[in-house]
């Protein structure tokens, strides 16, 4: 019997049933680029000698990456993208002032369960949180979904990761999936599926759920995905009006792989340089840092800053560490304002930041120079990552980087 996976890319393929290890050529819903990715698709797309797009409803464009543009290389590639919109006249076109692309399309309805949907970030898996086939391409692979629409797909495996337990105080779905990477490895879901299960899976938000199909390429998953629930269906109907279809998984697929992981224990979970899959428990993690950042597409939503302001209320960013906070999208930003969570940052001595990807991509706000540490809330802490390559990148949880800002050095919440 199949996996979502498997239905999902038999639906867009006109199939009736397709397997794991199946070529097929899938019809693609959505296709997203951004304002770093999106001109090497447009040259691509220019060389192929394409005279229209496919569909001019189905592709959006969120300016993340480097917003407000910082250099006249920058500057120039929202010039190339802006004349891209015009003369293709793409309607989801979101400029420098809407936030990170992986927050804006599911907040904005552009995602609903059982789409397929790929985008020109690797992050792209973050979308199958809402049971949607959704998973990152190169940009030469984006010119011909805009051309045709359509693109091959390697049916995957899947990994099915059945987590149980209640989570401690403290303790979030960052630290959930961090723990699940110490345990794989990097390459521990190579072109799989990573599905994300069971009874704490569904006590999660579908923001909490964002964060672990986020990460599902920090394994070298394909996708990431959650069973669509109430939960979803909710989200995604005060959002969207497009229809869509829900599919589960089959446990007795030939192609499922379930791996049993109990969080009942779990602490707080760092990620040491200068890889993700190098986790440790805090307890055993004793560095000082130089910067904290929170924001990124895994974990600038409303719930982060929440989690953050309660920490930081009342008290100040220690001295010698600088806490630079960035919301993922402006209407979490508004939202973080109407709650005064905005003037606790500031007066606890952080700089907030309009929406954006930061430092996360080490070409923008924020970066870190030679021999200085960030904590980050980000998804990567490879050499180079946030800037300097003689600098060091240590990645948490909201709460942790919070108490963390306070002790100017990585400490749990609470000591």
């Amino acid at each position: 019997m199949p996996t979502m996976s498997e239905k999902i890319l038999a639906k867009a393929s006109g199939n009736d049933k397709v397997e794991a290890g199946d070529i097929v050529i899938a019809d693609i819903d959505i296709a997203m680029t951004h304002d770093l990715t999106g001109p090497l698709s447009l040259e691509s797309f220019n060389k192929i000698g394409a005279e229209d797009v496919w569909d001019p409803t189905k592709i959006v464009i969120p300016f993340d990456h480097q917003v407000p543009a910082d250099s006249i290389d920058s500057a120039n590639n929202h010039i190339i993208m802006r004349k891209f919109v015009e003369e293709y006249n793409i309607e989801n076109f979101y400029d420098v002032n809407a936030g990170v692309c992986h927050q804006i399309l599911p907040e904005k309805g552009h995602v609903v369960p059982g789409d397929v949907i790929v985008g020109a970030d690797s992050h792209t898996c973050t979308h199958g949180a809402l049971g949607a086939f959704s998973t990152g391409i190169g940009s030469t692979d984006m010119a011909m979904v805009f051309a045709e629409g359509n693109l091959w797909f390697k049916v995957p495996e899947t990994n099915r990761f059945n987590i149980t337990g209640k989570l401690k105080e403290n303790v979030y779905a960052k630290d959930v999936i961090l723990n699940i990477i110490g345990q794989v490895g990097a390459d521990g879901s190579t072109y799989k599926a990573c599905e994300f299960a069971g009874e704490t899976v569904s006590d999660m938000s579908v923001s909490d759920r964002m964060v672990l199909c986020n990460m599902a390429i920090e394994m070298g998953g394909k996708t990431g995905l959650v069973e669509p629930d109430q939960k979803t269906i909710d989200y995604v109907e005060k959002r969207s009006n497009k229809p869509y279809q829900v599919f589960k998984t089959d446990l007795d697929s030939s192609s499922l792989n379930i791996i049993d992981i109990d969080v009942s224990d779990l602490e707080p979970q760092i990620a040491c340089p200068h890889n993700v899959d190098n986790v440790k428990p805090v307890s055993e993690v004793d560095q000082e840092i130089d910067q904290v950042f929170l924001g990124s597409c895994t974990n600038g939503r409303l719930s982060d800053l929440r989690d953050a302001a309660k920490i930081l209320k009342g008290n100040k960013v220690s001295k010698g560490t600088r806490m630079l906070v960035i919301p993922a999208s402006q209407e979490i930003y508004m939202k973080a304002l109407d709650e005064g969570l905005i003037k606790i940052f500031v007066e606890a001595g952080a700089l907030v930041s309009a929406p954006c990807c930061g430092p996360c991509l080490g070409g923008h706000t924020g970066i870190i120079g030679p021999d200085e540490v960030s904590l980050s809330t980000s998804n990567r802490n490879f050499k180079g990552r946030q800037g300097s390559p003689d600098g060091k990148v240590f990645l948490s949880s909201a709460a942790v980087a919070a108490a963390s800002a306070i002790a100017g050095k990585i400490v749990a919440p609470g000591e």
